[in-house]
């Protein structure tokens, strides 16, 4: 169980939500870090008067220190920062919370010092998985997930003593706020429109990320990674209420789901508290209030972005890394209205044609990495 919490992105979502969760468990924080949210970031160190405080951007480090001058805080910045808070000694669990590639060098840096990673951050898993889960088996560093559709197949297979009794992973996708619409419609749509989930707060990118389904594709790459399955092992489903968060079919043709509120405290609070179970501020369930529950399949004409995921695991190797690359650009510039709906989709198809390496280093993702941010840039920005 933790004591002491360091969390990577304190100032997002789900850094937010696990401060509650610190709060109720009465967990110390050691660190604290984030991108360039300056104000929210000193009234954390404030309230929560960490040992480090780290800003990816080092102009906002600077004003961080002078507005934390007369608090004994040590604050630094960039990726060096970053790995630091993860590999804090004081610390025995790192939440890894920040967006995007960024949150693959912490993450590895806290397997190697054995802490336990509460990962809210699927782009490790999806970038570089092989490489991390390997690592964390031989250091011997557990890895909770954090988000909700990981973290109830997890609970779900809290009981599984031998993998081949799984069937499959079914991961429930709300469907976005675009679910029912067909390409035509999709193509006329608005980042404002995309940016309205029906069921969760979320930072910008992965609500994109929801609205095109990519965020369901990663998801589906992260759970092969997590529980070392094949493609045709893992599957997602339409349910647009966001109660069942996953299920688990077994090879008896059982089926087991976790179903609870949409409320991200609900699986940090595990993620914390594992293998207890603990109060949780999130509200519980009401069966009898929750309504009628659906699903239905995916469809990969309209949302391509899905389809393009799955053809990225299949192919493996470096090809899930430059997908995830072309994807992070290329939701950036739509959120600055650079380009439309399915430009997306189509940068990721283009980055999917560069060379692949069937089994790359970590310097060679990093390098596939680049490579596809670049082709973005230079065809799409």
């Amino acid at each position: 169980m933790t004591s002491v919490v360091s969390i990577l992105g304190s100032t997002g979502s789900i850094g937010r939500q696990t401060l509650d969760v610190a709060d109720a468990l009465g967990l110390r924080v050691a660190a604290l870090t984030a991108n360039r949210d300056v104000a929210r970031m000193a009234e954390q160190c404030r309230k929560y008067r960490p040992q480090l405080a780290v800003m990816m951007d080092e102009k906002k480090a600077r004003e961080l220190k002078a507005s934390l001058v007369d608090m004994n805080i040590r604050v630094t910045s960039g990726i060096d920062g970053l790995i630091e808070a993860a590999q804090l000694p004081g610390a025995d669990t790192v939440v890894t919370a920040v967006s995007g590639m960024v949150g693959l060098r912490p993450t590895l840096a806290a397997i190697e010092e054995k802490k336990r990673i509460a990962l809210a951050n699927k782009e490790t898993l999806v970038c570089a998985g092989e490489l991390v889960m390997a690592r964390a088996k031989q250091t011997g560093a557990e890895i909770i997930p954090v988000d909700s559709e990981h973290s109830a197949i997890f609970q779900c297979l809290m009981g599984c003593h031998d993998k081949s009794e799984i069937r499959r992973l079914i991961l429930t996708c709300s469907g976005g706020p675009f679910y029912g619409r067909t390409r035509e419609e999709l193509a006329q749509v608005t980042k404002t429109d995309a940016l309205r989930h029906p069921n969760w707060k979320m930072g910008a990118k992965i609500t994109i990320d929801c609205a095109t389904l990519m965020n369901k594709g990663l998801e589906v790459i992260e759970a092969m990674r997590l529980y070392e399955l094949p493609l045709d092992k893992v599957t997602a489903v339409i349910h647009r209420q966001s109660i069942v968060h996953s299920l688990v079919e077994f090879c008896d043709g059982a089926v087991m789901a976790q179903l609870g509120t949409p409320d991200m405290r609900i699986p940090i609070g595990l993620a914390m508290t594992y293998p207890a179970r603990s109060e949780n501020p999130a509200p519980a369930l009401d069966l009898l209030s929750c309504g009628d529950l659906s699903f239905a399949p995916v469809d990969e004409q309209a949302f391509v972005c899905f389809a393009l995921a799955k053809q990225a695991a299949r192919t493996g190797g470096s090809c899930c890394a430059a997908m995830n690359a072309a994807n992070e650009e290329a939701v950036a510039l739509y959120l600055q209205d650079k380009i439309r709906f399915y430009d997306i989709s189509d940068a990721v198809a283009q980055a999917m044609a560069l060379p692949v390496i069937e089994k790359p280093t970590l310097e060679e993702i990093l390098s596939v990495d680049a490579a596809a941010r670049e082709l973005v840039r230079v065809r799409f920005g």
